[in-house]
């Protein structure tokens, strides 16, 4: 069963931040958990200017004191619901993703929670980022936010939750924690897969096989694969949904928690080829960076712990 003892949120302060705080809160009251809300900035010591061309002489700025970063914190978090959970806030200096890591190590956390798209823009989950860095390298499971999604402190649940699986070890891992998810709700889980390969248009050229017959292979050999996974799964706790689609993965996952007004998304990190987030552009990352509900990614078990 799923289980969250200690959560972590990553803030950047910046307004499109503020919905990761409302859902790190909800998950906090939901399973008894404690909350940490964690910024971090370059450094709390005053930095010299060199002079310019013209001369001007050595200026020295003040960053913002670590007092005031915890005092914008305690703001935010009373803002969006959540300091009734009573959370530890961070203040650190350092480089983003090493100290967000590092602490999410340390305490140890069970969950990251932050949103998807910081000071830098709406449109800025970029190859680099610190969110996609953190999907990355973290050691436990990441929920990524996005800036538009609305909800009310406390008033969390995952009633309609879309698992992608592509039967990799971080795929079925993920099944885990949507099956649990979708019991805690009394929801429903729609488990896809999709088949990208022979997807596209029929070849021009003759084939040496029937391309229409063998994508129907595929497809049947998926459903049997999908059924088999959850055969033993108690039915009655949650619906659970089997679906099987030809197209490219992220669009696929897109397009059916759309039609599904999903209220999330799970999925693996690493795909079966194992580079998961190590490219851009994968699966996972055109999801986290299009998605219009939350994403819960998983890594594998091994990846995990031996990462």
């Amino acid at each position: 069963m799923v289980e969250f003892k200690h959560i972590i949120c990553p803030t950047d302060l910046s307004e499109s931040s503020r919905p990761a705080l409302t859902y790190a809160a909800a998950f906090t009251v939901w399973y008894g958990a404690k909350l940490s809300i964690l910024h971090v900035v370059p450094t709390f010591d005053a930095i010299q200017v060199p002079p310019g061309a013209l001369g001007e002489s050595v200026q020295v700025v003040y960053p913002s004191t670590r007092e005031d970063v915890v005092a914008e914190m305690r703001r935010q978090s009373e803002a969006m619901g959540a300091a009734a959970v009573g959370p530890y806030l961070v203040a650190e200096a350092g480089d983003p993703v090493d100290t967000i890591v590092d602490q999410a190590l340390t305490i140890p956390s069970d969950l990251i929670v932050m949103g998807t798209h910081g000071r830098s823009g709406f449109n800025r989950l970029l190859s680099g980022s610190v969110t996609e860095q953190i999907l990355h390298r973290a050691p436990c499971p990441v929920l990524t936010v996005p800036p538009l999604v609305q909800a009310a402190p406390g008033d969390v649940t995952f009633k309609r939750i879309v698992c992608a699986m592509d039967f990799s070890p971080a795929s079925l891992q993920a099944l885990g924690f949507a099956l649990d998810l979708g019991r805690q709700a009394n929801g429903k889980v729609t488990v896809l897969h999709s088949i990208e390969w022979l997807a596209d248009e029929e070849p021009r050229v003759h084939a040496h096989f029937n391309v229409a017959e063998y994508r129907t292979y595929l497809i049947d050999d998926a459903k049997k694969r999908l059924d088999l996974l959850v055969a033993g799964e108690e039915r009655t706790w949650c619906e659970i949904e089997n679906v099987v689609t030809v197209g490219r993965a992220y669009r696929e996952i897109l397009k059916a928690a759309a039609a599904r007004k999903a209220d999330l998304i799970v999925m693996g990190a690493q795909g079966r080829g194992g580079l998961g987030l190590a490219l851009a552009g994968s699966a996972t990352h055109q999801v986290v960076r299009s998605a219009e509900c939350p994403v819960l990614t998983v890594r594998g078990a091994e990846v995990a712990t031996g990462a």
